[in-house]
C-alpha cells in the first residue's frame, strides 16, 4: 500500500467510524454522540481571546464550524493512523486509542454522562482500525492493484453511508426534537400577544424592524445542539445563602401568573455597530418575587445560575432585586421560547450583557458570593458584572446612496438606562441631533433617524448615543473583551 493510499483508508475508517457512533448513539439513546461531546469539549477549552475572535469573524456560524474542526481534525488523524499502519503500526494503534480515550473524556466530563458513551467510543476506534486493515488486505494481494482498492473503498464507503443513513432515521435526538416541539406546541401560556407600540418603528426602508422575529433573534452560547426539556420534567432547584431551598416546576411558574415586558437583548461580543442584539417582548415570572420568597442571607452578592448542558453565568443580586424586569422568562413574542432560545424557561435581565444574566434552558440557582466562584466566561477573561454600555448603531444608508436628501437612520441603547438623544456628524464635523422614536421604556432600543443634504463623493458617517443621565458614548475605541467595545460606529458611504 503507498503511502497516499494508506491515508486515504485510515480518513475512510475515521468516516467509517463516525457514522457508526452516531448510529449507535441513535440506538442506545445517548443525550450526546461523541462528535457532539468532543465539539463542546473544544468550546469548553478555547480561551476567550480566541473564541471571541472566532465569533468576530464567523458569528452564529461558530457551532457548526465547531463541528467541522471536529470532522476534520478526526479525519486528519484517521489518515495520518492509515498512513502508519504498514509501516508503524504501534504508533498507528497508539494513535487510535489516543481518540478513542480523548473521545471517551470528552463524553464522561459532560454533565449528563453515560457509561454507554464509553463504548461507543471503543467501538468506534475498534471500526479504525479493522476498515484500515480491511483496505490494507485489499492491496496485499501479488494481483491486487488499483482497481481492487478502488473496488474495496467503494464497498466500505457504502456501508459507511448506509450505517450513517440508519443513524439519522433511527436518530434518538431526531425523535426527540419532535417531541418537544410537540408539546411545545401544545401550551396554552396566558399571553396576551404582540402588539407593537406605536410610534416605536420610524418604518424608514432598509431599517430593521423594532421588533425582532424570533427566528432572526441573535443566539449566542456554547450549546453545540439545544438542549431538548420537556416543560412538565422541568424543575428549578433554588439553594446556597437562602433561608428556605426551593424547587419549582414549569407548572408552578404558570401558577404564579406572567408578567409582560418590552426587554432588548445584547450580546458582550457586538462589535461596535454590530448585530448581536435584539428586541422583543418576554412573558415570565418576576425573579425578585422568588428570591424575595426563599429569603436571601447576608453577605449574598451573585446568583450562581447553571444552564442543563452545564453552562454557568454568575448575576449581580442587586440587579435581579432593584425592581427591574428581570424575568424567568417563558415566552417570546407571545409563544413558548423556541428550544434554541431557552425552552421551557430562560433568564431575561435588563440593563447586563447575555454572558453574566441570560442563562438558557437554566435548571439550577445557587445565591452565593462572587469571591466564591467562577462562571464559564469569567474564567476565560470576562468582567464580572457586565452592565450593558451606551451604544448607537448606523443602519442606513448601507454604501451608497444618491445626492440630495439622504435619510440616516439607526437605533441606539443602554437598556435600564434609557436613551435621551442621539447625534450624526459627517467627515468629522459637527455634530447634528437625530429624531428619536417612541418607547415603552428605557429597557429597550429606541430608533433614530436624521436627514442629511448629501454632496457627491466618499463620505463618512459617525454616530453617538446620549443616555438618560446625560452621559454620551465614548468615543475611546475598545475591543470586546472584557466587558464590552466601545467607540463611535461609523459607515463609509459613496454618494453619486
Amino acid at each position: 500500500m503507498t503511502r497516499r493510499q494508506g491515508f486515504v483508508s485510515g480518513v475512510i475508517a475515521a468516516a467509517a467510524a463516525v457514522a457508526v457512533s452516531e448510529a449507535l448513539a441513535a440506538v442506545i439513546n445517548l443525550r450526546e454522540s461523541p462528535v457532539l461531546a468532543l465539539g463542546q469539549t473544544v468550546i469548553k477549552l478555547t480561551p476567550g481571546g480566541v473564541a471571541e475572535g472566532i465569533i468576530g469573524v464567523v458569528g452564529t456560524n461558530d457551532k457548526p464550524l465547531a463541528v467541522a474542526s471536529v470532522l476534520l481534525a478526526i479525519a486528519l488523524l484517521g489518515g495520518l493512523a492509515g498512513n502508519w499502519w504498514t509501516r508503524r503500526r504501534p504508533w498507528s494503534i497508539a494513535l487510535i486509542c489516543l481518540l478513542v480515550v480523548a473521545a471517551s473524556g470528552a463524553v464522561i466530563a459532560r454533565p449528563y454522562a453515560y457509561v454507554g458513551g464509553v463504548v461507543v467510543c471503543v467501538v468506534a476506534g475498534s471500526v479504525v482500525a479493522v476498515v484500515i486493515e480491511l483496505l490494507t488486505r485489499a492491496t496485499a494481494e501479488p494481483d491486487a492493484g488499483r482497481r481492487t482498492f478502488l473496488r474495496t473503498t467503494g464497498m466500505v464507503v457504502a456501508a459507511t453511508v448506509v450505517v450513517g443513513g440508519a443513524g439519522e432515521l433511527l436518530g434518538s435526538r431526531r425523535r426527540r426534537r419532535q417531541e418537544i416541539e410537540r408539546a411545545r406546541a401544545a401550551l396554552k401560556l396566558p399571553t396576551r400577544g404582540v402588539a407593537v407600540p406605536s410610534g416605536v418603528d420610524l418604518g424608514v426602508k432598509d431599517q430593521p424592524p423594532w421588533l425582532t422575529p424570533n427566528d432572526e433573534f441573535y443566539r449566542i452560547d456554547t450549546a453545540l445542539s439545544p438542549p431538548l426539556i420537556d416543560p412538565y420534567e422541568w424543575e428549578l432547584r433554588i439553594h446556597g445563602m437562602v433561608d428556605r431551598e426551593m424547587t419549582l416546576t414549569y407548572q408552578d411558574l404558570l401558577d404564579r401568573g406572567l408578567k409582560d415586558a418590552w426587554i432588548t437583548l445584547c450580546c458582550v461580543s457586538n462589535e461596535v455597530g454590530g448585530d448581536l442584539i435584539g428586541n422583543t417582548t418576554w412573558s415570565g415570572v418576576p425573579i425578585k418575587d422568588i428570591l424575595d420568597e426563599v429569603g436571601i442571607k447576608p453577605g449574598a452578592d451573585a446568583l450562581l445560575s447553571t444552564s442543563e448542558d452545564g453552562w454557568t453565568c454568575g448575576t449581580p443580586l442587586a440587579a435581579l432585586t432593584d425592581g427591574r424586569d428581570a424575568l424567568l422568562a417563558l415566552t417570546m413574542n407571545g409563544e413558548p421560547l423556541p428550544v434554541p432560545h431557552g425552552f421551557p424557561v430562560r433568564q431575561v435581565v435588563p440593563g447586563l450583557y447575555g454572558y453574566v444574566s441570560a442563562t438558557k434552558w437554566v435548571t439550577d440557582w445557587e445565591v452565593t458570593r462572587f469571591e466564591d466562584f467562577e462562571a464559564y466566561w469569567t474564567q476565560r477573561g470576562w468582567g464580572r458584572l457586565g452592565p450593558v454600555k451606551t451604544e448607537a448603531r448606523i443602519d442606513v444608508p448601507r454604501s451608497a446612496a444618491e445626492a440630495g436628501k439622504v435619510t440616516v437612520a439607526g437605533v441606539a441603547w443602554q437598556q435600564h438606562v434609557g436613551i435621551s438623544g442621539v447625534e450624526v456628524r459627517i467627515d468629522g464635523g459637527s455634530w447634528q441631533p437625530a429624531t428619536l422614536a417612541k418607547v415603552p421604556n428605557v429597557d429597550t432600543w429606541v430608533q433614530w433617524t436624521w436627514q442629511w443634504d448629501a454632496d457627491t463623493g466618499d463620505h463618512t458617517i459617525e454616530a453617538r448615543a446620549t443616555n438618560s443621565a446625560g452621559v454620551p458614548q465614548t468615543h475611546e475605541v475598545a475591543d470586546v473583551l472584557p466587558d464590552g467595545a466601545t467607540g463611535y460606529p461609523g459607515i463609509r458611504v459613496t454618494i453619486t
